[in-house]
């Protein structure tokens, strides 16, 4: 184990011999908020630390393409280690935080490791928030991880393959419910669409396109709603064009193995059921750290973005409650995660420096969500909302530039291409492990 009394120990067992003692940052969670704020301490004088159950960075906004067969779930993951390999100041450590001492300053891991630190970030983002509705965590199946997106990947090709082998005696109708109506459920209502018709065409399913529904619902009265309506209704429209059943006003009761029950009494039977109905913070360690959570089971924070009566520990991204100077809090989205995690690399170089730290000030550089192959809403601040094929691009071009690793760049970029032209195309594998990996 690894343990000292005082915070600023040389940590030698997992960084290496230093040439001088400088502050140890833990950061937990390599995520965007996360790995922001390493890059932001990579070559400053602090030994940085980050500490992630996973060894690789997922970029969770093109976790539906995993699930919908368009991309590989390599091309959406890049070692951690890999991203910091030429900065000598970071290191990475493999495992899981369980416990913080903040009395001590360390943090406890799973095999009860202690590492000790000067200054802590929490960087643990969140999980799907399945508000408490019987069934819903263990049937349904959220989009937070590459084992979500490999296991639905199984279960939508899987429910194809069978409904293909018992065609000629018992023919199967198919339901697919997405709940939630923002981004995520959007995306992914769209890329089924195109998966169900691809598979029937291409790989010659005997499958009537007719006998299988996709269904979005949400309790809200219409579709991504931090967007302008008519962004709204754009959406709407090219949903219901590829076939995508829309129903506004639903909630959902309960979630069984192959069915579906909503608050008016109906229950669908279902292939599948896919959760983006919203995270939460709760579970997470981030309810470890603080007693009294905010909003969502967040960790709140000061305007610096410091934990409330800590000042030599943070919060960045979905796991912090970032309060919002026109009211309420930020939302939990990768913009904000980002520059949460560089205000926070700059605020623990300027305590270094005996500055104080400055309040945090989010630069909105507006919200984009695609539905399909030339459709996509892109809505900047203070100005227009770009649609159809010019928005589907800049959706494109922004997922690239913020895509972790050049080869992943390059690879996503060259599968694009190609399905542009070649749209069956695609990873339609049925993996064994996907359903227990973790």
């Amino acid at each position: 184990m690894i343990k000292s009394d005082m915070a600023m120990t040389s940590m030698t067992a997992l960084t290496g011999p230093d040439p001088a003692p400088s502050p140890h940052v833990v950061i937990v969670g390599g995520g965007f908020g996360g790995l922001e704020v390493a890059r932001g301490l990579a070559g400053q004088r602090v030994r940085v630390t980050i500490v992630d159950r996973h060894n690789f960075h997922t970029f969770l906004p093109l976790l539906y393409q995993v699930a919908t067969a368009m991309l590989e779930p390599a091309e959406v993951a890049y070692p951690i280690r890999t991203v910091f390999g030429k900065a000598d100041n970071v290191r990475f450590r493999h495992g899981q935080v369980r416990h913080v001492d903040h009395e001590r300053q360390v943090v406890v891991l799973g095999d009860d490791t202690e590492i000790a630190y000067d200054h802590l970030v929490i960087a643990t983002g969140a999980t799907a928030a399945f508000f408490g509705i019987p069934g819903a965590s263990q049937h349904a199946i959220p989009l937070y991880s590459l084992a979500d997106a490999r296991r639905l990947r199984n279960r939508l090709l899987s429910s194809l393959e069978h409904a293909d082998a018992v065609a000629d005696t018992a023919p199967l109708g198919l339901n697919f419910v997405i709940v939630g109506g923002g981004p995520t459920g959007v995306e992914t209502s769209g890329a089924l669409s195109e998966l169900i018709k691809t598979v029937i065409k291409r790989d010659g399913l005997r499958l009537d396109p007719t006998r299988v529904r996709i269904i979005l619902v949400d309790m809200a009265p219409r579709l991504l709603t931090p967007f302008p309506e008519k962004a709204s209704a754009y959406a709407l429209k090219e949903l219901e064009r590829m076939g995508v059943e829309v129903e506004f006003g639903r909630s959902v009761v309960e979630v069984e193995e192959h069915a579906i029950r909503f608050a008016d009494g109906e229950r669908l039977r279902v292939a599948a059921v896919i959760w983006a109905a919203g995270v939460t913070a709760t579970g997470t360690l981030a309810t470890d750290v603080q007693a009294d959570a905010g909003p969502g089971g967040r960790v709140r924070v000061s305007p610096s973005l410091q934990i409330l009566d800590r000042p030599h520990e943070w919060a960045v991204g979905d796991a912090a409650a970032i309060p919002n100077p026109d009211g309420g809090y930020y939302p939990q989205l990768a913009p904000v995660a980002m520059q949460s995690g560089r205000h926070v690399a700059a605020q623990i170089v300027r305590q270094g420096e005996g500055k104080p730290p400055l309040p945090f000030k989010f630069h909105n550089k507006g919200i984009m969500a695609t539905i399909g192959r030339h459709a996509a809403v892109a809505t900047l601040p203070k100005g227009p909302t770009v649609k159809g094929t010019l928005g589907w691009i800049a959706w494109l071009g922004l997922h690239l530039w913020y895509l972790v690793g050049f080869r992943n760049k390059l690879r996503v970029m060259i599968n694009w291409t190609w399905r542009y032209f070649d749209w069956p195309s695609g990873p339609r594998l049925i993996v064994a492990d996907a359903e227990t990996a973790d």
